[in-house]
């Protein structure tokens, strides 16, 4: 603010809104009386200029202030008048959130299955307890436990002396039997050319011919006896009933075994069955065919596989679950009889469709539709999808449309993203 000069203001005094004081107006000062011998007071001659320069000095302290004001509100807008560019220049972008490994999930195209757990015991499809046939003392095994046998494999030799003299002892009944055969033959001959000649009655004859078939029972019968007697001989050579593994050995070199007494016990390693008990609800979804997938303690991370080949049709007493089988090849020999085993059954496979993690999908209760949060250029996008198949136990679920494989979604809600949000992928490795 700029002050000018009153133009009646001569020899740099500056002019005020005062008028000049009046001589005849001037205040009298009184005069006190003196007490004795005190000196008269001298009167103030200067009074009047110096309440002059007194008014002159506070004239000039005024007009100090209102420059002094002037000055600090130019000042103060200068100050306030790039106030708002200056605020529009500290606007930040909006800020970029840096997701890690666990934030994002690529999409995958494979087939999605829906599986039933189940548990059981291993047991050998084929397995046979030897036992001995005819009574005799063991005079050998040549197998033992844990070793591998093929069919018709020598296991064990009993004493075959008794055998061998029943043998014997057959063939001479039935010796005697062919003698008196070749004798009722004879008679009946005879019998035949008297009775031609009329030298007997047909009586007689009808006797021979009776001789004849009697005899030639009894000759049947001594071949059996000896046919038996051959088979009890072979008997005391004890073989294996099938290929397999000896899992127990019932006797020993020595002993006296009477018939049906058990010698061996073998099992086939090939073929396993896996018992497995399934509660009754979920029956309806076992099938015949279906892909089981099981492991086994102490084999590690090595997955098995089989398939339903029979479904029991009655419950288990007091459990209300049914048994179903399962075959299980074992070419190498790996798994064991009695072993137990954990594992699942396919129940339902789909085709090869985009997988989406079920933590990915938010639905939206207002539309009604189900979306996932895609990564795209750096930002967030909602996408629509339209689901298929769910597996809980995976935490996946079909993308039937929206999202192909390969893009990259948003796996797990955050609070402070958005769609429009800006993110920053993980660095690969």
């Amino acid at each position: 603010m700029r002050l000018g000069l009153h133009p009646a203001c001569q020899d740099g005094a500056l002019a005020h809104p005062f008028p000049a004081p009046d001589n005849n107006n001037a205040m009298n000062i009184e005069t006190l009386p003196l007490s004795p011998g005190q000196p008269p007071a001298q009167p103030p001659a200067a009074t009047a200029p110096l309440t002059h320069k007194r008014r002159r000095a506070g004239a000039i302290g005024l007009a100090l202030l209102v420059l002094a004001a002037g000055g600090g509100y130019a000042f103060t807008r200068q100050d306030a008048a790039p106030a708002k560019p200056d605020a529009a220049a500290k606007a930040e972008p909006d800020p970029v959130r840096e997701l890690s490994h666990r934030d994002v999930a690529v999409i995958e195209a494979r087939p999605l299955a829906l599986t039933l757990p189940l548990s059981g015991s291993l047991t050998p499809l084929a397995q046979a307890t030897v036992k001995s046939k005819v009574s005799g003392v063991v005079l050998a095994t040549s197998v033992q436990e844990g070793m591998n046998v093929s069919a018709g494999q020598v296991i064990a030799r009993l004493d075959d002396a008794e055998a061998r003299a029943r043998v014997a002892q057959q063939q001479a009944l039935l010796a005697d039997a062919n003698a008196r055969l070749a004798l009722a033959r004879k008679n009946q001959a005879n019998s035949a050319a008297l009775l031609k000649q009329n030298y007997i009655a047909q009586n007689a004859y009808d006797t021979t011919s009776n001789a004849v078939d009697l005899a030639q029972a009894a000759v049947d019968a001594a071949r059996a006896q000896v046919d038996l007697a051959r088979i009890a001989l072979l008997d005391t050579v004890i073989r294996a009933p099938l290929s397999g593994v000896v899992s127990k050995r019932h006797a020993q070199a020595g002993e006296k075994l009477a018939p049906d007494s058990p010698v061996f016990s073998i099992v086939d390693l090939k073929q396993l069955t896996l018992d497995a008990q399934v509660p009754a609800s979920d029956i309806p979804r076992i099938r015949v065919g279906q892909e089981v997938r099981f492991h086994v303690d102490g084999f590690g991370g090595r997955e098995f596989a089989g398939k339903v080949v029979r479904i029991n049709p009655a419950t288990e007493a007091g459990s209300r679950a049914m048994l179903v089988y399962i075959g299980v090849d074992n070419p190498d020999g790996a798994l064991r009889a009695g072993m137990f085993a954990k594992g699942e059954v396919t129940t339902e496979k789909s085709a090869p469709r985009p997988l989406l993690p079920l933590t990915a999908v938010r639905h939206d209760k207002n539309t009604g539709q189900d979306t996932v949060y895609r990564l795209d250029g750096g930002k967030v996008v909602a996408q629509p999808v339209k689901l298929g198949l769910r597996n809980e136990d995976e935490g996946l679920v079909e993308a039937l449309d929206g999202v192909p494989a390969g893009a990259s979604v948003l796996a797990v809600p955050l609070d402070d993203i958005k769609p429009g949000s800006r993110v920053k992928l993980p660095a690969k490795g």
